[in-house]
């Protein structure tokens, strides 16, 4: 029952410090997303550099690789501890940016961020793979997404009311308390991490990741259709205030209406993701998220508001499947010598395209009428949905098998 799963996750303590450090920390990442380009738009009044604020955060997956390369070579715990501590530090910084002459010091420090957020996450993922028992991982990497979605359906209210009130540098100093926290739970995860041999400096280590992946029935075609999937995704995600001005006939702002309902979706998924998984093959428990959100995605040539909200919740709970899916198959396929690469590798096949197509689409809309666009863009994804069911099918090599743990860690 998914009732009695999540129970086992949250009262394992070891899985309960992972948790709460995802919303101490999301709680501050999604306030300063939401914060950063403001900040730079009411500094410089630069709608351009109020976009590359956004972009200076995403920049670091490209090198996903070889953050995951340090992530295998360091011990994990300590990482995330000194990372979020000097992380900590270099956000308190911020209050230093008053004038447009400064900006370049949040610029600076939005790419060690997103850096530092891609070194985390693999360090985490493969820290989580060896701590938490494998047969709740499907269940804690749906809470997980339960946790980050939930922080940004709260967090960015925080951060415009604070921004509004006192300036970037409260949001700063909120984000940097959150980083703070963060470290603290980390430091008191009870873990025992097996020592680090194998050299990662060379090319090829580095590629090891991209390997893993490739080679594995089982890994490549999770992680090439969340790929597709994730460029579909950025097309719709271009089309968005487009489908809110031309197809509902309501102003901009709407599209945080849109955002929420998807939000909530995302929020229910993350809690179903554990049982469903325990009872579907990843394929199909991939196939059918997607197949849901290449439904939703079409379905926005209807110019109801109704179908509207419905969609972009579906598009919520469709979208999360293929990520929590795909994260748990490398958790579980994956040599722990190999996690934090391959944990990034994935990601950064995963998010690049999502990046690309928002770029692409942005010139998409001024040619091609949204009508056509997002059902095109929807047949993509659920011609993706049924390849990925009929296509060659891999076994987990490592996948557990048997009852759930009854006594969980306390």
């Amino acid at each position: 029952m998914a009732g009695s799963a999540t129970v086992r996750v949250l009262r394992d303590r070891t899985a309960g410090l992972f948790l709460a450090a995802v919303v101490v920390s999301g709680f501050g990442t999604s306030a300063m997303w939401l914060a950063a380009g403001v900040w730079v738009k009411s500094l410089t009044g630069s709608d351009s550099l109020a976009a590359l604020a956004v972009f200076a955060m995403w920049l670091p997956v490209l090198v996903g690789p070889a953050l995951g390369a340090i992530a295998d070579r360091l011990p994990r715990k300590p990482l995330l501890v000194a990372s979020n501590l000097v992380m900590a530090g270099l956000v308190a910084s911020l209050v230093v940016v008053d004038s447009a002459g400064r900006i370049w010091i949040l610029f600076a420090v939005l790419v060690l961020y997103g850096t530092s957020s891609v070194l985390m996450d693999a360090a985490e993922s493969a820290l989580v793979a060896g701590a938490v028992d494998a047969r709740l991982l499907g269940d804690f990497n749906g809470l997980r997404m339960t946790a980050n979605e939930g922080m940004k359906l709260l967090a960015p209210l925080t951060g415009a009311a604070l921004y509004g009130r006192f300036g970037g540098s409260a949001v700063a100093l909120l984000d940097a308390v959150s980083f703070a926290l963060a470290a603290g739970v980390y430091a008191l995860l009870p873990v025992r991490e097996p020592v680090v041999t194998a050299p990662v400096g060379r090319r090829g280590e580095l590629a090891a990741g991209a390997r893993q992946v490739w080679r594995s029935p089982v890994l490549r075609p999770l992680v090439l259709a969340g790929s597709v999937t994730m460029l579909c995704a950025g097309l719709n995600g271009a089309a968005v205030y487009a489908f809110v001005d031309d197809g509902l006939g309501h102003s901009p702002t709407y599209a945080g209406v849109l955002y929420a309902a998807q939000g909530a979706g995302s929020v229910a998924v993350g809690v179903l993701a554990g049982p469903l998984l325990r009872r579907l093959p990843e394929r199909v428990f991939t196939a059918a998220g997607i197949a849901l959100f290449a439904v939703a995605v079409a379905a926005r040539t209807l110019p109801y508001d109704a179908v509207a909200l419905a969609g972009s919740a579906a598009i919520g709970m469709g979208l999360p499947c293929v990520l929590i899916a795909a994260m748990t198959a490398v958790q579980r396929e994956t040599p722990d010598a190999l996690l934090g690469r391959t944990v990034a590798t994935a990601n950064t096949l995963m998010m690049v395209p999502n990046a690309v197509a928002l770029a692409l689409g942005a010139g998409l809309i001024a040619l091609v009428d949204i009508r056509v666009l997002l059902p095109l863009v929807g047949a993509a994804a659920l011609l993706t949905a049924a390849l990925l069911v009929t296509g060659r099918r891999g076994r987990l090599t490592g996948a557990p098998t048997g009852p759930l743990p009854s006594s969980p860690e306390a």
